[in-house]
């Protein structure tokens, strides 16, 4: 920095710099104003790769005033989750930086923000990489911000790349946001977690139509983060990691967050922890928004001692004193799990990091892996319901013409989509009739990458050696080094001892029994093209009553349980006293308006013993009649479980049937029928069933099953 213009610039980016801290002494950290003035004065493409807490947001905010005093346009930012943006706007404000953002939660300020980009009163415009498809914001609004932008930043960027951790189909798109900038235009992606693969991905994206030649700065340091005294605590079951969380939770330090890998196990601890007097909040994809922003503001303010949270709570909540983070269970990678205990110890000098694994984690990461992997067979079907010009099919139109249920057929369409082979238009989806082919070799390395990533987590709970090390070298980072804190370098910081009442209290919560079993209320959109002709609501008189399961597969408690009775290969046996006792159980708790008069089971194909011992012995506790299984006489379901709803209703539509003279007895025998199943997943059977029996004079239906899928 020794010409006039560099000194100017470093002084000016300084002030700027301590409004947007709040602190008249603050300067810049080693690499941040070597990244404002490759944009500010280079006009350059540039990746920076920080530990979190780092200040990657200063960059680009400093940059963003700088470039708009110089007459520059306003910065567009793509940012991954709607947590993030809020605190993006608030730290923006706090800088002098006018800040805004278009996303799906705010959906009433769109026209404001119009008004203001056009009057030039915004210097940064926030956008979620899925509005880059939305057909009103990508057609009649991106164009004016691509003209006119004078910085384009890509947030938490490792999300560009297939290899990136938390990959989202729509910021592949972000490729081509950068090819149509202009080449002067600079250009920033940020990041903690990307290894030497990502980085490389990221910065060939970033070098598209560049003015230096394709030339990228990349700014990484070291990843390690001094803040964090990492531990792995292995316990043999869930009982006892639950137990050492009610032990112990108030041990932690400040407040802080407790991971989980699903919604139930998240929604079942909170539940516990609260039972026993702890102060914590569930937090999921289920959560409310409202209510996701209401606990992020109680843990930020101290009011709560944890949130109980699976990944939906990541990237971009920022709490600089979050005293711990907890896993019950490990992600599935070496690069999420730093990723997300990244979120303690930003701006206090001690955090704990604890990792209690359980022996379920690799079931549930073999789920989560397959689910988000498109096949060859349903792409080509979709094509070739797009194929014909002028088609233009909604999502759920798609859904009764392939056989995808609705999360995966979405993010299918987000990836042809990308590929350039269909395109998110008013009304739905349309073909662009480009060519398209499978990458089977590309699906294929990225599944071998997700083993590798997983078979590493194992490898990190195992490590005699450093554990941030560990971290730090998985994502190539040239500094690692051992840390001197954590349980390997410094011994056990944690105690590792379980309270037996608290053994106890979560032995209780894990036997408790009974989920909800909600009936279904509506027919799938567009079943007469499946030849059945039902729309609309489900009639009053077809309809089942809410039902029970006995637990959630994946519960902690009896979901570890079921997992093994539904496994691939699991042999059909009788159900087991246990099992039968604890729905006896859900039973008794159930709080029915009217005791069922009978028991009747669906026929089942692959576990006849169990679905027929378990009606038979609900009856026999409960002296209510067995009437038998419903009979199938056109052979039953053809294709088996999964695939969408329409598709699962055809499958099942009028394939059961009340044997012979049962009609007579409903009605020599008014009242609710149990009737009983062993799986419950898109619940069309069970819908199935209970209208047969409906339509053959039995009052109401009430469905009990052993196992809810999700």
């Amino acid at each position: 920095m020794t010409s006039s213009m560099t000194v100017s610039l470093a002084d000016e980016a300084t002030q700027i710099l301590r409004r947007l801290v709040g602190n008249d002494a603050a300067s810049f950290h080693e690499g941040q104003f070597e990244a404002v003035q490759a944009l500010v004065e280079g006009g350059r493409r540039a990746l920076v790769v920080q530990r979190t807490g780092w200040g990657k947001s200063a960059v680009y905010f400093v940059a963003s005033l700088l470039l708009r005093a110089r007459g520059a346009g306003p910065t567009l930012i793509v940012s991954p989750l709607l947590a993030l943006m809020r605190d993006q706007v608030a730290a923006a404000e706090r800088a002098g930086v006018r800040a805004a953002a278009i996303n799906s939660a705010n959906q009433l300020e769109w026209e404001e923000v119009q008004a203001r980009l056009a009057e030039g009163s915004v210097d940064v415009l926030l956008v979620s990489p899925e509005r880059l498809n939305n057909p009103r914001f990508r057609d009649d609004q991106l164009p004016e911000l691509v003209r006119t932008s004078g910085l384009l930043v890509i947030d938490e960027a490792h999300c560009i790349s297939d290899w990136g951790h938390d990959f989202r189909p729509d910021y592949r798109r972000i490729r081509d946001l950068i090819g149509q900038l202009p080449s002067s235009v600079p250009v920033l992606a940020t990041t903690a977690t990307a290894n030497s693969r990502v980085v490389h991905d990221i910065e060939e994206q970033l070098g598209a139509s560049s003015s230096a030649g394709g030339e990228v700065l990349t700014i990484r340091g070291p990843l390690a983060r001094q803040s964090l005294r990492l531990g792995v605590l292995q316990l043999p079951s869930p009982r006892m990691r639950l137990g050492w969380l009610l032990t112990h939770l108030q041990d932690l330090p400040g407040s802080g967050i407790i991971y989980s890998l699903t919604v139930s196990a998240a929604e079942d601890t909170a539940r516990l922890l609260r039972e026993a007097g702890h102060e914590v909040l569930a937090y999921t994809g289920r959560t409310d928004p409202a209510d996701r922003e209401a606990a992020e503001a109680a843990l930020k303010e101290n009011r709560v001692k944890a949130l109980v949270a699976t990944s939906a709570l990541g990237m971009g909540f920022d709490k600089p004193d979050l005293g711990f983070v907890v896993h019950l269970g490990a992600p599935s990678s070496p690069v999420a799990y730093y990723q997300q205990v990244g979120r303690a110890g930003r701006g206090t000098p001690n955090a704990d990091v604890l990792l209690l694994p359980g022996t379920e984690d690799r079931d549930i990461w073999e789920y989560f892996a397959t689910a988000s992997m498109p096949s060859e067979g349903t792409a080509t079907a979709v094509l070739r319901e797009l194929q014909a010009p002028g088609t233009v099919l909604s999502t759920a139109a798609l859904e009764t013409l392939v056989n995808l249920k609705r999360s995966p057929l979405e993010l299918l369409l987000k990836v042809l989509s990308v590929d350039g082979a269909v395109r998110k238009v008013n009304g739905g989806w349309e073909g662009t009739g480009q060519p398209w082919a499978y990458d089977r070799d590309r699906y294929e390395r990225i599944a071998r990458a997700r083993v590798a990533e997983q078979n590493a987590m194992l490898d990190y709970e195992n490590t005699g050696a450093c554990r941030m090390e560990f971290l730090a070298k998985a994502l190539d980072d040239p500094s690692a080094a051992p840390c001197g804190r954590c349980d390997n370098c410094a011994g056990p910081w944690y105690a590792n001892t379980v309270a037996e009442s608290a053994t106890a209290s979560a032995e209780a919560a894990l036997q408790r029994a009974g989920v909800e079993l909600e009936p279904r209320s509506m027919w799938p959109t567009g079943m007469a093209r499946l030849g059945v002709e039902v729309k609309g609501k489900i009639a009053a008189a077809e309809a089942n009553e809410s039902g029970r399961a006995l637990a959630r597969l994946t519960d902690l408690g009896w979901g570890g349980r079921l997992r093994t009775l539904f496994a691939p290969g699991a042999p059909d046996a009788p159900v087991d006293q246990q099992t039968l006792q604890a729905c006896v159980r859900v039973l008794a708790e159930w709080g029915w308006a009217q005791r069922p008069v009978a028991v009747v089971s669906v026929p089942s194909r692959s576990r006849p013993q169990l679905v027929a011992s378990l009606a038979e012995g609900l009856a026999g506790i409960g002296r209510m009649p067995y009437l038998g299984a419903l009979a199938a006489p056109h052979g039953g379901p053809r294709n088996g479980p999964g695939g969408n709803s329409a598709y699962r209703l055809a499958d099942v539509w009028e394939q059961f049937e009340v044997p012979a003279g049962g009609a007579e007895w409903f009605a020599e025998h008014p009242g609710p029928v149990l009737l009983i199943d062993d799986l419950a997943d898109s619940r069309w059977t069970l819908t199935s069933a209970g209208r047969a029996l409906r339509r053959a004079g039995a009052q109401a239906v009430l469905p009990f099953v052993l196992a809810l899928k999700a």
